[in-house]
C-alpha cells in the first residue's frame, strides 16, 4: 500500500463512515484504484457503476485467488472472465461454462487494484490488477443466466417490460406500493432509497394499496421507478446523490414545509420517510354490498 498512496486521490467533500470504527474515511476513485463501501444494501444503479468500473478485467485470466469464501472459489483460477452483468442487486462474474453471482448484502465492499487489512470474501488476481469483495455472498450458478433471470424485470435493463411490470402489479392488487417497490420479481434493482423518493414524487402515501391507485398512478409508479433509477445512476456517477433527496432521510417537506414522518413500514420494515399532507393514501370503493 505505502507505494500506491500517492495514486491514492481523495474526492474533496466524499467521506463514508468505516463499518469497523464508526470514523469517516474517504472513499477513493479514479481510473485505476478504487475501494467502495456500501453503506446500505446497493440499489441497482450502483452496481451498474460498478460494472463499468471492472471492465478492464473483461477477457483477463485470473492468475491467482483467494478468500473466505465457502464454496470452490479455487475453480476461478486460470479461467478468463468473459463478460460482467448486473441484474437488480445481482453483480453476476460470468465465465465459459459457469457465473458467480455476488449480492452485497447491507454492507458490502470491494477494491480494485488495492486491498483492504480485512480478509476478502474474494479475492481475484490478474497480470496487471486485483478485484477484491468483502462482505457479500458468493453463489456459483452453473445455469445459462437466460434461464435464471428475467432481463425484462431489471428496471436498469435495456429489456424492461412497463406492460409486464403494470401485469404483475394488477395480480396483487392487497400488496402495499412500499412492498411492491421493493419486491424484486417486480422492480428489480430498486432499493429503499428510490422507494421513498418515487412514492414522494408521485405524491402517493406508502400504505396505499396497489388496488387502490387510480390508474394514471400505477402508469407513474412504474414509469417513475425506471425514470429515477437512472437519475440516480447520473448522480452518483457526480457524486451529488443525497443532494438530490427530497424524502429520504429528511426531516421537513421538501413541497409544503411541513414535518415528514419517519416510519418502519410494510412486510420488510424498511425505513419509510413521507409526507402525510402531501401523499394520498389512496382508498379503495366500496363494494355496492358493503355499503348497504
Amino acid at each position: 500500500m505505502p507505494q500506491q498512496a500517492s495514486l491514492l486521490m481523495p474526492i474533496t467533500g466524499l467521506e463514508q463512515p468505516d463499518v469497523r470504527t464508526g470514523k469517516a474515511r474517504h472513499v477513493y476513485r479514479c481510473c485505476a484504484i478504487c475501494c467502495y463501501i456500501f453503506n446500505a444494501m446497493p440499489e441497482g444503479p450502483s452496481l451498474v457503476i460498478l460494472k463499468g468500473e471492472v471492465e478492464q478485467f473483461i477477457g483477463k485470466k485470473i492468475t491467482s485467488v483467494s478468500g473466505n469464501s465457502r464454496v470452490d472459489i479455487a475453480r476461478m483460477q486460470g479461467q478468463k472472465i468473459i463478460d460482467f452483468k448486473t441484474w437488480g442487486k445481482h453483480f453476476l462474474i460470468c465465465f465459459k461454462g459457469f457465473t458467480v453471482r455476488i449480492h452485497f448484502l447491507m454492507f458490502g465492499r470491494y477494491a480494485i487494484n488495492e486491498e483492504r487489512p480485512s480478509v476478502a470474501r474474494v479475492s481475484m488476481l490478474f497480470a496487471k490488477g486485483a478485484f477484491h469483495l468483502y462482505n457479500c455472498s458468493v453463489q456459483f450458478i452453473e445455469e445459462p443466466l437466460d434461464d435464471v433471470y428475467d432481463w425484462s424485470g431489471d428496471v436498469m435493463n435495456d429489456d424492461w417490460d412497463e406492460k409486464g411490470a403494470k401485469k404483475k402489479l394488477r395480480a396483487q392488487p392487497d400488496m402495499l406500493v412500499v412492498d411492491a417497490l421493493l419486491d424484486q420479481n417486480i422492480f428489480a434493482g430498486v432499493g429503499n432509497i428510490i422507494k421513498n423518493e418515487v412514492l414522494f414524487r408521485i405524491k402517493v402515501h406508502p400504505e396505499t394499496t396497489i388496488g387502490a391507485l387510480p390508474a394514471r398512478k400505477l402508469t407513474q409508479l412504474v414509469q417513475e421507478a425506471r425514470i429515477y433509477s437512472f437519475q440516480f445512476l447520473e448522480w452518483k456517477k457526480a457524486f451529488i446523490l443525497k443532494k438530490q433527496w427530497k424524502a429520504h432521510t429528511k426531516k421537513v417537506c421538501a413541497e409544503c414545509g411541513g414535518p415528514l414522518t419517519k416510519a418502519h413500514l410494510g412486510k420488510t420494515a424498511r425505513r419509510t420517510f413521507y409526507c402525510t399532507h402531501c401523499q394520498v393514501k389512496y382508498e379503495k370503493p366500496a363494494a355496492a354490498g358493503d355499503a348497504q
